[in-house]
């Protein structure tokens, strides 16, 4: 790559690290994986360190994403809720490691110790106390400037609003959803037709950033806190020793806080977490590794963006294998028929995987995938599953080819292919499935944002005729929604007062 190549790239790469983080941060949407995201970054990162003279100050490796969510009132942090440097081998483990010792020594400080902690997947607040009384609460945001979402947080059962000691503290935490609460909000969601959340770390950064508190008490939000960020009166040598009084105050602290003397023992650290991670009652998206002694922090300092005393190490993508039982088309809204994978359920990084996306027809040749085939599927960052390889090996002779089909699954009109696309599509203007997915983007938030009603009330009414296109919507009567079978009556009230 030369240098007008390398400086286009960077281009691409900042442009598209702004807009995922917008998503990720700001609107709770991921569209991809935090590995796929993570593998950006990291592409960046090295470029601007091989061309320095196209660094910007303004490059998400200079800089928290994230920004203020107009509504919320703004709050500056006396001490920056900063990032971590991402690690993806054992191997940078071992340089970060070499690096603090040639730093040790160059200060006179005899041993170097660590604390390995699980990297939650939530969203990251700083708590407030005066005099042991809460009083304030805020997100990250850019890590400079975060939101004022002290409301919010008291609805937290976790978090102490009095601890033991009346001192001026600051705490930092990770607010999360945990496994089993995530799987309930989803399947209550999907029994009111309600659109499901993505992931946990989604549903929890979303919980906590409601303008009405009342919507966050109802969200089963659980905290961590993991560090000391300012506190008056009192000093500590270590991390590991301000961790125990916190949780001698009262507060729910970080459960897997591993001490370690060695680099050998801090990769076993890591291994460990690894082996436990599906065990684990919360999410997590990495292990980070944590200089222990307050004083040698104090000496390495940070850069803009992260702590030169700590590296968050990221497992890779978490695989299993499971059999492809069959592939369905789905007609969505604009006529595309899209092939779905339909799997033996399997448990993939904290959650049940039974279906996902094949996307199109060459995705299917390229992989060369069989109904019966045994696969290989993965799910990084709990977001969308994918189909990453077939066990050619495990091959019976038994599979069967698959074909796309060349008559809508839905109205029977012609499915075409057009010339230069992937996608085959469904020629019927007035097909069922075009008018239903059109119907759910309509209400959905990105549009009319209709709440309530979801795709299992849309259906019913498109089932008993009650509407036939979007007009329709506006045309319902009260006992026509109260006459369905699910919460009819109590979606009718609510949309009643709503839009009264």
């Amino acid at each position: 790559m030369n240098e007008t190549q390398a400086k286009e790239r960077i281009k691409v790469l900042r442009e598209k690290t702004e807009y995922y983080a917008q998503k990720y941060y700001d609107e709770d949407k991921p569209e991809i994986s935090d590995f796929e995201y993570d593998m950006m970054m990291l592409e960046l990162r090295t470029l601007e360190a091989k061309y320095p003279q196209f660094m910007d100050k303004n490059s998400l490796t200079q800089k928290v994403g994230g920004h203020v969510k107009e509504g919320f009132q703004k709050v500056t942090h006396e001490v920056p809720l900063q990032s971590l440097q991402d690690v993806f081998s054992l191997e940078e483990v071992e340089e970060f490691d070499q690096r603090m010792r040639e730093k040790a020594k160059e200060n006179g400080i005899d041993e170097v110790k660590y604390v390995v902690e699980t990297k939650i997947d939530g969203l990251s607040a700083a708590l407030e106390y005066e005099q042991g009384q809460f009083v304030r609460g805020a997100t990250r945001g850019n890590g400079l400037v975060g939101e004022d979402v002290t409301e919010n947080l008291k609805t937290v059962k976790t978090i102490p609003m009095q601890i033991k000691d009346k001192i001026n503290i600051t705490v930092r935490g990770e607010v999360f959803i945990s496994k089993k609460d995530f799987e309930e909000m989803n399947k209550k969601r999907e029994e009111k037709g309600e659109e499901l959340f993505a992931n946990a770390r989604n549903a929890a950064a979303g919980s906590l950033r409601q303008l009405d508190s009342n919507i966050t008490k109802t969200r089963p939000l659980d905290i961590y806190i993991f560090n000391v960020q300012k506190i008056e009166g009192k000093n500590f040598n270590s991390h590991f020793e301000e961790l125990e009084y916190l949780e001698k105050q009262g507060f729910n602290v970080n459960p897997v806080k591993i001490p370690c003397s060695t680099i050998e023992e801090v990769k076993k650290a890591i291994e460990k977490i690894g082996e436990m991670r599906e065990e684990l009652t919360f999410g997590i998206d990495g292990a980070v590794v944590k200089v222990d002694n307050l004083k040698f922090r104090e000496i390495l300092g940070s850069t803009v963006k992260v702590p030169r005393w700590a590296v968050a190490y990221k497992y890779p993508p978490e695989r299993k294998e499971t059999i492809l039982k069959d592939i369905v088309c789905q007609v969505g809204r604009t006529g595309v028929i899209t092939p779905m994978a339909i799997l033996e359920p399997v448990k993939v990084a904290g959650s049940t995987i039974s279906k996902t996306t094949l996307h199109n027809e060459d995705f299917i040749k390229e992989k060369d995938l069989k109904i019966g085939d045994t696969v290989i599927i993965q799910k990084a960052g709990d977001v969308i599953p994918e189909i990453v390889e077939v066990v050619k090996s495990k091959r019976t002779g038994k599979e069967k080819n698959f074909a796309m089909p060349n008559k809508c699954p839905v109205c029977g009109a012609d499915a075409v292919r057009e010339e230069g696309e992937a996608a085959i599509r469904c020629t019927g203007i007035e097909c069922p499935a075009k008018l239903f997915r059109n119907l759910v983007h309509f209400v959905s938030r990105e549009a009319m944002n209709i709440d309530g009603l979801g795709e299992n009330i849309i259906q019913e009414l498109l089932d008993r005729n009650l509407i036939k296109n979007i007009a329709d919507i506006y045309s319902l009567t009260f006992e026509d929604i109260a006459s369905l079978k699910k919460n009819g009556k109590k979606f009718a009230r609510k949309s009643n007062k709503q839009y009264q």
